[in-house]
C-alpha cells in the first residue's frame, strides 16, 4: 500500500471518527500529493511521495519556529502535532549512530588504493550516503548527514 493509499484510508477513518484536525491535515497532505502528480502527469513513486512529505514536515518545522518566536505557542503546538501525523507515513528516522555507521561504510567503500576521500569529495560522499540510507528504508535530515560526513572526512 502506497503512502497516498494509506492517507486516503486514514481520511475515511478520520471522517467517521469526526476528528477534524486530523482530517484537515490529511486532506492537506493528499492535496500536496495530488498537485505534484498532476504537475508530473503520471503516478508518483514511493520515493517522490516521501520527498513531498519531507518537504511538508520541513515547512511545518519552520512555521512552528516562527510561531514560537512570535509568542504564539498554541499555533506552534498545532504545527508540531501535524508534524507527528505526517511523520507517521514516512520510514523511520535514522539515529545519529546509524547515520555515522552508514557514513563510515560509505567512506570505506569509496577508499581507492588506500587513498581515503578528503573534504573535497563531500558531494560524492553525500550522494552515496543518501542512496544507502534510502536503500535501507531510512530517512535522515540532510543537515545532520552533512555535518557527520564533514566530520568523518576531516579525520
Amino acid at each position: 500500500m502506497s503512502i497516498g493509499e494509506k492517507i486516503q484510508a486514514d481520511i475515511i477513518t478520520a471522517m467517521k471518527a469526526r476528528d477534524e484536525h486530523r482530517l484537515t491535515t490529511l486532506r492537506m497532505v493528499k492535496s500536496a500529493l495530488k498537485s505534484k502528480e498532476i504537475d508530473k502527469r503520471e503516478a508518483l513513486t514511493d520515493a517522490e511521495e516521501a520527498q513531498i512529505l519531507t518537504t511538508l514536515i520541513k515547512q511545518r518545522k519552520d512555521s512552528a519556529e516562527q510561531f514560537t518566536k512570535g509568542d504564539r505557542p498554541e499555533l506552534a503546538e498545532k504545527e508540531r502535532v501535524e508534524i507527528t501525523m505526517i511523520e507517521g507515513y514516512l520510514p523511520k528516522a535514522a539515529s545519529e549512530d546509524e547515520i555515522r555507521a552508514v557514513v563510515e561504510r560509505a567512506i570505506a567503500h569509496m577508499t581507492k588504493d588506500g587513498a581515503k576521500p578528503g573534504p573535497k569529495d563531500m558531494g560524492s560522499t553525500m550522494r552515496v550516503v543518501q542512496q544507502w540510507l534510502m536503500a535501507n528504508n531510512m530517512r535522515a535530515e540532510g543537515r545532520l548527514v552533512s555535518e557527520i560526513v564533514k566530520a568523518e572526512l576531516a579525520k
